[in-house]
């Protein structure tokens, strides 16, 4: 018992203080992205003359 108390006593006695703190300047992400995109699409014959034969379906 006594040999963990002083175990315990030594961590935190070698142990350092750690200090967290705000930088002066504001972070700045800086997000340079490009996105493409490509859609392809096939339609079978019986869709494709569906869609001529009705237009204002969409």
């Amino acid at each position: 018992m006594t040999r963990t108390i002083a175990i315990i006593g030594l961590t935190a006695a070698l142990s350092g203080c750690i200090n967290v703190s705000a930088p002066d300047k504001p972070i700045e992400i800086n997000l340079n992205i490009n996105v493409t995109q490509e859609v392809v699409y096939r339609l079978d014959g019986e869709a494709k003359s569906l869609i001529q034969q009705n237009p204002g379906i969409f």
